[in-house]
């Protein structure tokens, strides 16, 4: 392969990349409006008219907003490569710095600040305009802003020296290169897991003991059935920036703790929590986590492995408006456009994330009631303005998680088993 010819591959899969987001979203519009005037039959007697049109409504708007910003994506990414950006912010830092490593680095880390920086409004957008419409939206802008600078500041003390080991290891290693990144990667990403609840997550929120001893005590009570072992049962104080809610565990091994939003608590009965928390404990009983990350290592490793065929390739550099090739562009270049060629992956991801799903909500039922997970749910979509008729194809690429109406059709099914 040629220069021209990658080039011409590249533009065609982001043409029919940018073109099938933008004609998903179009159709996840469309559908969402034509059943906006009646609540499902299914939901009517816990969901009225109102609720279920703000979901419509809030669902439509942030959709509308993706349709401004696929293009505006798409075409950042071919400033920054056919347009020569990437070239030009290279040639810079090489006027300022005479060791390739250094280049390397300053390059990749100007390209992610100016992304950033150029997606920030639809950020904002989405967050002050978007957020505040439906009621959702507790920050201010300086805690959005404090938000960023911490995000900066945690980059700072781990990605930066992670991505200087990685760049190092891309220049000394030999042609073996991506088995020793790999190996760093893996480590990397288990000490997050076991630092990120203790030392991480606090500095964005507080995490408070759960207080309620009878709530506490027939969460302990599961957890013992479950054969579940937590550091500790918490209360995120999620109302601070929004008023969604949610649970989840966090942290690995020793370190895993079970988190509640307040906004959550405050809302569901207690069964009710008691069964999305089964819900949780159905990932971790069915290996899900376990699962999931065997999975990204590999998948992982595969990219690596692939980026080490391309980094030789002088049509990749070429193709994609590069014209002095080195190991931090090929890094730079190979994760900015494989979402571009990745994308039809996207509907066995989200089959894969569902089917684990299915299998908590089974567990789940098992473990505490289905009615009290269903009814637990359905509050859940209301608060969170979910909508409950997202377009079938959308919902097929996009969700994790199943439709609303198929998940709770699923339920109480295992319920009356």
């Amino acid at each position: 392969m040629n220069p021209f010819q990658f080039s011409a591959l590249f533009i065609s899969a982001l043409l029919l990349t940018t073109v099938a987001q933008m004609w998903l979203a179009r159709r996840h519009l469309i559908h969402i409006h034509a059943h906006r005037a009646e609540v499902p039959s299914n939901f009517s007697k816990q969901i009225d008219l109102s609720a279920h049109q703000k979901a419509a409504d809030y669902t439509s708007a942030k959709t509308r907003l993706s349709l401004l910003s696929t293009p505006f994506n798409a075409l950042l990414l071919l400033i920054f490569t056919l347009g020569g950006g990437i070239q030009w912010i290279a040639d810079l830092w090489l006027n300022i710095f005479t060791n390739s490593l250094l280049q390397g680095l300053a390059t990749i880390l100007t390209v992610l600040l100016l992304s950033s920086l150029l997606e920030m409004p639809f950020s904002l957008y989405r967050t002050f305009v978007i957020e505040a419409r439906y009621g959702f939206n507790k920050m201010t802008l300086a805690m959005y802003l404090a938000d960023a600078a911490k995000g900066l500041l945690i980059g700072a003390i781990f990605v930066l020296p992670l991505l200087f080991g990685v760049l190092w290891l891309m220049d000394r290693m030999g042609e073996n290169w991506w088995l020793y990144v790999w190996g760093v990667w893996v480590t990397f990403n288990l000490l997050l897991l076991f630092i990120y609840p203790s030392f991480i997550a606090p500095l964005f929120n507080k995490f408070s003991p759960l207080q309620d001893e009878t709530l506490k005590m027939r969460i302990k009570t599961l957890l013992q059935k479950c054969g579940f072992t937590a550091q500790g049962l918490f209360v995120m104080d999620g109302s601070k920036r929004s008023s969604h809610g949610n649970a989840y565990f966090t942290g690995f091994g020793k370190s895993k703790r079970i988190v509640f939003f307040d906004t959550l608590l405050e809302r569901l009965a207690p069964p009710e929590i008691e069964a999305v928390l089964a819900h949780e404990l159905g990932h971790f009983k069915r290996h899900h986590v376990l699962k999931r990350i065997v999975f990204t290592f590999a998948l992982s490793l595969g990219f690596l492995w692939l980026l080490a065929l391309l980094m030789d390739a002088n049509w990749f550099y070429g193709g994609l408006g590069v014209t002095t090739p080195s190991t931090a562009l090929a890094l730079l270049l190979f994760f900015m456009v494989l979402p571009v060629f990745s994308f039809l992956l996207h509907p066995f991801m989200s089959y894969y994330s569902r089917k684990h799903e299915f299998e908590a909500d089974a567990y789940a039922a098992q473990q505490t009631s289905a009615n009290d997970l269903s009814s637990a749910l359905v509050k859940m979509y209301q608060d969170n303005a979910a909508t409950l008729t997202p377009d079938p194809l959308y919902s097929t690429f996009y969700d994790s998680h199943p439709p609303a109406l198929m998940r709770i059709a699923r339920l109480q099914s295992l319920q009356g088993n």
